[in-house]
């Protein structure tokens, strides 16, 4: 198991980027939380095995249709063992 502070950058909020990201770490068995920062970033935490997280990554890097990613920074964290991924809505994180 790793874990991965992801922020990507570009247009990625109003695309549907935080619920297109849940569906696939929901198939890739990844667990987490996604979060919209109004610098217009997304803040992902992700954890999973190792494999599924560099696929998880590539997906980061291309989002949905309408998304348009220009740079994804990932740095690995201390892992917080999440039960499993979830969208956080503003207003509910810091």
């Amino acid at each position: 198991m790793k874990h991965f502070d992801i922020t990507v950058k570009g247009k990625v909020q109003g695309v549907a980027y935080r619920a297109s990201t849940k569906a696939v770490a929901d198939q890739l068995g990844i667990r987490g939380t996604i979060k919209n920062e109004p610098s217009g970033d997304v803040l992902i935490e992700a954890e999973g095995d190792p494999l599924m997280l560099e696929l998880f990554l590539d997906w980061c890097r291309e989002g949905p249709q309408d998304a348009e990613v220009t740079t994804v920074e990932s740095n690995e964290g201390e892992l917080k063992n999440y039960r499993n991924f979830e969208v956080l809505k503003r207003g509910l994180f810091k």
